[in-house]
Parts: structure tokens; sequence; C-alpha cells
């Protein structure tokens, strides 16, 4: 059960007239998601419904719908997985004309009043699946347990959840680029955002003379190269083989690549499967990374020295991997509305509601994950009768049954954070348990195997011993038969 607490909040002029109590009630809607046969999950919302404080009716009462958000985010609740919406007149000049809703930066939006009682609720459940989680994300976190064909081709896209990950950008030419500036500036604040769902790490590495693995076509008709799409998938592995990131790290590691082609493949484009260029002239890996081509201009002049010294435009470059860390986080926004405004996030990369649908579905991933590992233990154990379980390994399993347990009730009371963290903290546990070195099946042998090892060992001294306490019992009974001569 996902419980997520909702505040609608009434400015003056847009109370509906057909509210079913006056100001403030409280409500509850609840909506079940079948993940398969036996797992299913309850969203439940738990509404309520007020009118705006003084201070929040200064708010208000500004120019636009930024300068509002930012007015009242200290006055909101700021705790994770909540949301707050405020409810402003028809006739209010926050909202641009044509748009109905404005999703903020933080955990709040902005909602015009159009028509009764049942709009609202309409309204409202289209904003909290935008902000919180839909049946598709909570599907896509599930993947392992939804059936086949079920899944949208984007739902294994994103990083399976992990207590850690590292990031490495990774040029291969020797090219001028500020790397550190442009990851201190970009990169780091989406990090920063994120540091609640895992530990980053970030390394930059640079390739020389590094190749594609495929040949490029030549189009006579631009005088460039291309790289179709059904090839992409063969560039990745021989670049993946020189970068050794993967080695260093016991945690998933996502790679970010610019590779400037040589000049005798130079300029070189990437087509779609359509065969039109790609904008951005990069791609993306599912669970690995991007790779995106930075074409060098070929200089003026043909007098000119090699190598040259090329600046690389770290805006454009950096735009393309923060698009990218989105939709590897499973952070790509879903359809929305036409009559949907939402606030660009800036250099932040994500707004606070954003990495709240990153946790609700990392915190049932992780539980899902839990469920397995233990189930798992179980049946390996169920299979070794003589299998020795020490005092820690036993203490690991009870404390990952626990936090288990704990991140369930946490999401029923509407507590995310408390929630991911205990999902956490029983990842944690039973990843311990299950890999625990006493617990190896090689270390203990089944009956069967026993007597194939140690009867060939046993048997030939076994045999002579046998045959002389028959030799011994049948001398000691021939001895008791014979008549004991009398003098």
């Amino acid at each position: 059960q996902l419980t997520v607490p909702l505040a609608v909040v009434f400015a003056p002029g847009s109370v509906p007239g057909d509210l079913p109590r006056p100001l403030p009630f409280r409500d509850v809607q609840e909506m079940e998601i079948a993940v398969n046969v036996r797992t299913s999950i309850t969203s439940r919302y738990e509404m309520v419904y007020r009118s705006t404080t003084a201070q929040e009716e200064a708010a208000l009462n500004v120019a636009t719908a930024r300068e509002a958000d930012a007015a009242l985010h200290p006055l909101q609740d700021t705790s994770l997985g909540s949301l707050t919406v405020y409810v402003v007149p028809e006739t209010s000049s926050l909202l641009p004309q044509g748009t109905r809703v404005y999703v903020g930066k933080h955990r709040s939006a902005l909602l015009r009043a159009e028509g009764g009682l049942a709009a609202l609720r309409t309204h409202l459940r289209q904003l909290t699946q935008v902000m919180s989680f839909t049946a598709s994300s909570i599907a896509a976190a599930l993947s392992d347990r939804v059936p086949d064909g079920h899944l949208s081709p984007d739902a294994r896209r994103h990083l399976k959840s992990s207590l850690g990950m590292d990031v490495y950008p990774s040029p291969s030419h020797v090219v001028n680029w500020e790397i550190e500036d442009a990851v201190n500036r970009y990169v780091q604040p989406v990090l920063d955002k994120l540091s609640l769902v895992a530990n980053f790490s970030v390394d930059s590495q640079i390739l020389y003379y590094a190749v594609l693995g495929v040949t490029p076509r030549f189009d006579k008709e631009s005088s460039s190269f291309i790289l179709s799409a059904h090839s992409l998938p063969h560039v990745i592995n021989p670049v993946e083989a020189r970068l050794g990131s993967s080695a260093a790290s016991l945690y998933p590691v996502l790679n970010f690549l610019l590779y400037v082609p040589e000049r005798s493949h130079s300029p070189l484009y990437i087509q779609d499967k359509d065969g039109a260029p790609v904008s951005t002239n990069a791609f993306h890996s599912p669970r690995w990374g991007g790779i995106m081509i930075y074409n060098i201009e070929a200089p003026a002049s043909p007098q000119a020295s090699f190598p040259l010294h090329v600046d690389v435009d770290m805006v454009r470059v950096m735009e393309v991997f923060l698009a990218q860390l989105r939709l590897l986080f499973g952070l790509s926004r879903e359809e929305l509305p036409p009559e949907f405004l939402v606030e660009i996030t800036g250099n932040e990369g994500l707004a606070d509601w954003e990495l709240d649908r990153l946790l609700w579905t990392h915190t049932m991933e992780n539980i899902a994950t839990v469920s397995t590992t233990l189930t798992s233990l179980a049946q390996l154990l169920d299979k070794i009768g003589n299998i020795v379980i020490k005092d820690d390994v036993a203490s690991e399993v009870y404390r990952a049954v626990a936090s288990a347990q704990n991140a369930m009730a946490e999401l029923a009371r509407g507590r995310l954070h408390s929630a991911f963290q205990a999902s956490k903290e029983a990842v944690t546990s039973s990843e311990r348990a299950f890999f625990d070195p006493s617990l190896l099946h090689l270390l203990y042998f089944p009956d069967d195997q026993k007597f194939a090892i140690y009867i060939p060992l046993f048997l030939p001294m076994a045999v002579p011993i046998l045959l002389s306490l028959v030799k011994i019992v049948r001398e000691t009974r021939q001895q008791k038969k014979e008549p004991t001569k009398m003098d």
C-alpha cells in the first residue's frame, strides 16, 4: 500500500459549490494496481481539503506562477512524497491563457478552478499521476514480476535500484574541455538531489585513438559519414573494453562518452530507424550510458597545422548527457495533457516531486528485491539439509525481514523517506545473508556424494579386516565344537 499525503488548498473564489462538507475536511481515495496474479499495489491518496492561510494568500498575490511557486515553498509540507495543490480562481492571472495546471519545481502545483467537484477530482487524479507514480512506473520498478508482453519498450530502460552508482563522463580524443567545471556546474547539482537514492562518485577518463568497432557508411549527397541505427549496438563493446570502469567498481556504472571522430571519418552523423538524422547526434543504451558524437569542423586553410586546438561547447554536451541521465534513472516525464505547464528545473536537473517519483519506484523495487533474495536463500537452505546457519547470518535475515516489513508499514503511512531508508537497510541485510561465505553450497555435500567419495578410499582397507574378523569367528566356533580331553 502506497499512501500519498495530498493537501488541496482553495484560494478565495475557487471553492466548488458542490463540496460534500464545509472546509476543512478529509477524504480518502484508493486504487488497486495489479502487477501479476500474486502481487498488487494499493495506491491510497489521503486528501486534506482546506482554505488558504493569510500567508498563502499573500504568496499567491504575485504576478507569475514561478514567483508564486518560490513564495509558497517555505509555507508547505516539504516531506518526501507529500503533495500540495493550490486551487486558484478561474479568472486568476497567475496561469497563462490556456494553461489549466502549473507544476512547480518543488512539491506543489497550481490548478485553475473549472467546473465542480467531479472536474476537480479528474484534474487531481491526472496531477498525482504526474507528480507521484503511475501504474506503468510501478510495473517498470517490478519488471521482474510482470509477465512478458505487458511492459512498454521503455520500461526496462532505466537502471535497476542500487545502493551506489558510478558515473563516468569519458572523452575519446585530444580536445580542450573543461570537464571539472562542467561537472560541478551541471552534473553535481543533479547528483546532490539524488544523494538520497544512492552514493555517487564521478570520474573522467580520456582515451586516445579509440575506435567505434564499426565502419561508417559514406553518403555522397551530404559528403558525410553515417552511422545507422542497426549498427549502434556494435559500437559499445569495443569502447567499453578500454574503459575499465566496470572492473574498478562493485556498483553499476553509467558511462557518458563524448566521441570525436577521426579526420578520415569526419563529419559523422547518426541516423534513426527511418533514415532521418538525429538532432542531438547522440544515442543511449539502457542501463549502460550514452555516447555523443562531436564533430570538429575542418580547418578553412589547407596549410593549417595539426593537432587542432578545439574548445568543446560544454553546454551543448551537458544538455545531452543530463537528458540521457534522466532517461537512465526513469525520470522521463509522462505524456502530459496539453493544458499542463511544467516548470523548467534549470541546473538542478530535476524537481522535488520528480525525486519523489524516483523514491516511490525504488522503494517498491527494493522490497521486491529483498523478497526475491530471501526466497532464493530459503530454497537453498531447503535443498541442503546439513547446512550450518551461523548466528550472524540468522540475524541478517531477521533484520532484512523486519526492515522490509517496516518499509511497507511506512509506505502505508505515507512516510516515503523513512520507507526508502528501511528498504535500503533490508536490501543490505538480505545481500549480506545471501552472499555470506559460510553458505556456499560447495562446502556441503549430499550423502550420496559422501559415499561416492569415501567408499573407494576405505573399501580396500576394509576387505582384509573383514576377512580377518570372519576367520577369527570361524576358529572360535570350531574350538567350541571340539570335545575337551579328560585325563
